[in-house]
């Protein structure tokens, strides 16, 4: 009995070593995983504060300067370009809110014929691609007279799947008990939905808000395709029209107008990356 201490101790520490030295490598791999993933971002911070031929040379000894930014917003309506793409990501975002919180109760609460088959229908959704529907959108747009509007782009994205699907679950998780006491408060239907389930799903109408605001922010394909004039294109269309061949390539000038477009999504970041984390934590523990 004396001597097993002594080789237990010696056994484990073996494994202790080995798990540690795991730990290190795998700190290793994520932070190189970290610097490829940035790189283009780095680059693209470099490049917009020197010239092109210090950008491209990464001369370490160049000058910063400011005048990259300079050329580039007056190179495009950039102010025009932020104005539509801030109206496209409120009204997808406003109408997301609305039809995925009415669908998600409606499927997490209420029990009708069919119900299973229809979230399974809806559920289907996440398995096609957008771009698979974009030429029926854009014949569907075409009728209802939304080519080149801020509302064509935005209404193929208003009936999430998955936003349906997070707000199904959030709503499955709110207690049955304050649901009931709502009601023998003399509550409607939608009363209790706005004053007991869409209270206890903040947290996931907060991640879904941030997934949703990046995505439509970013989009370019549809977008490209259903605009025509710089009243309605959103700042990823722009910028692809800035940058392309025809009006003249400068690295460093279209670094400086990606990253103007970019920033808001970075700063947003920066301030709720705590939020946003903890929101998605607690939406996947639901």
């Amino acid at each position: 009995m004396t001597q097993s201490a002594p080789m237990t101790q010696s056994a484990a520490a073996p494994q202790s070593i080995a798990m540690t030295l795991s730990g290190r490598i795998e700190a290793l791999l994520a932070l190189i995983l970290a610097v490829v993933w940035t790189s283009p971002l780095l680059f693209a911070i470099w490049a917009a504060f020197h010239a092109s031929t210090d950008a491209v040379n990464f001369n370490l000894t160049s000058p910063w300067i400011l005048t990259n930014f300079a050329t580039a917003w007056a190179g495009a309506p950039w102010l025009l370009y932020f104005f539509n793409s801030f109206l496209l990501v409120t009204s997808v975002l406003i109408g997301q809110f609305i039809l995925t919180t009415l669908a998600g109760f409606a499927f997490a609460q209420i029990e009708f014929r069919g119900k299973d088959i229809v979230f399974l229908l809806v559920l289907m959704q996440l398995f096609i691609l957008p771009e698979v529907l974009i030429v029926e959108n854009y014949a569907v747009a075409a009728r209802l007279g939304l080519l080149d509007s801020i509302l064509g782009i935005g209404a193929p994205y208003m009936a999430s799947a998955f936003g349906i699907f997070l707000m199904r679950q959030a709503f499955k998780s709110v207690p049955k008990e304050l649901d009931e006491a709502a009601r023998i408060e003399g509550c409607s239907l939608l009363g209790v939905l706005w004053r007991v389930y869409v209270p206890a799903a903040r947290p996931t109408y907060l991640a879904y808000a941030l997934v949703s605001v990046a995505t439509h922010w970013n989009n370019f394909l549809w977008p490209l395709i259903v605009t025509n004039s710089d009243e309605t294109r959103p700042l990823t269309v722009g910028l692809s029209i800035f940058g392309a061949p025809e009006n003249g390539v400068d690295i460093s000038i279209i670094s400086a107008a990606t990253l103007m477009v970019i920033a808001p999504l970075l700063i947003m970041f920066v301030l709720f990356q705590r939020q946003f984390v903890q929101a998605f934590l607690r939406a996947g523990i639901k």
